[in-house]
């Protein structure tokens, strides 16, 4: 080898083995485990952003980037590092987009849980409770935040026939949330009316009227609107490129997530942990 070559060539190695060291570290922020499935009934999934397909069962990591699959039937509870859990409701999609928890580093603070399709229950853990603001479930129709919260909510699209109701009645397309404990924001995705034009938020009879307020920018945005404890909301469909307001339900005709005995009990139904890594092609 020519000496006068020798030290570019060495540079240049050293330059490939760490161009290529950045590309294997990329994958691995996503694949960060930020929780552990304490409970699952029937077939539960994680699929990575590259493909690949986990089976989950008692003890599977949850990771940053997992996009959580449950088949008719089949719930999955998980439990995050900061003690927040979510229930994964029957034939769900529903995405950890980004998650970041320091015990000791609070503007850290990150949780954005992508709702695709089905339904969650949730209850926010320490995360929650010291900055609201670093927590947010978005859905197709809308973003909900949290005020140290127990919420639940389901999208339908013509696919919730099996999902029960007070009145018997399959629930209407759109977006679906009650509130437990604690509150939510509620704000709907498209704008509500033409600029200008200034809704209000209707409620069914026999329900208290919750705050609302309207985002500030151009046009006029459907109302951020706050749920309490006890609440529940609907929010339908977008109507010819136009967003509905929120409408508040009274208990009895409202539609809330549920889950079996086995899902909500503190012991989880297996010790056992079996998981299983393939490439979906």
């Amino acid at each position: 080898m020519n000496p006068q070559h020798a030290f570019p060539l060495r540079l240049r190695s050293r330059a490939a083995a760490l161009a290529c060291a950045l590309l294997l570290a990329a994958p691995a922020v996503l694949a960060q485990a930020v929780g552990t499935a304490t409970h699952v009934a029937g077939v539960a999934i994680a699929r990575t952003p590259s493909g690949a397909i986990r089976l989950l069962s008692p003890g599977s990591e949850i990771r940053q980037g997992d996009t959580l699959v449950t088949e008719a039937s089949a719930y999955l509870r998980m439990r995050f590092t900061d003690h927040a859990e979510m229930v994964v409701s029957p034939k769900s999609e529903i995405r950890i987009t980004e998650y970041r928890y320091d015990p000791n580093r609070p503007e850290l603070d990150r949780q954005v849980i992508d709702l695709q399709r089905g339904g969650f229950r949730a209850v926010t853990g320490e995360l929650g409770k010291r900055n609201h603001e670093a927590v947010v479930f978005n859905t197709p129709e809308g973003t909900i935040g949290v005020r140290g919260t127990h919420l639940g909510a389901l999208f339908c699209q013509n696919d919730c026939g099996n999902v029960p109701t007070p009145t018997g009645k399959t629930p209407d397309n759109g977006l679906h949330v009650d509130v437990a404990s604690g509150a939510v924001v509620v704000t709907p995705n498209l704008q509500s009316a033409l600029p200008g034009a200034n809704l209000g938020l209707p409620s069914l009879p026999g329900t208290p009227s919750p705050a609302a307020a309207p985002m500030p920018g151009a046009g006029a945005p459907a109302p951020v609107v706050i749920l309490n404890a006890g609440q529940f909301g609907y929010l339908p469909p977008p109507q010819n490129g136009v967003q509905p307001p929120l409408i508040l339900v009274p208990p009895p005709l409202a539609v809330q997530v549920r889950m079996p005995q086995s899902i909500s009990q503190n012991n989880p139904q297996s010790s056992a942990s079996n998981v299983l890594d393939c490439e979906v092609r």
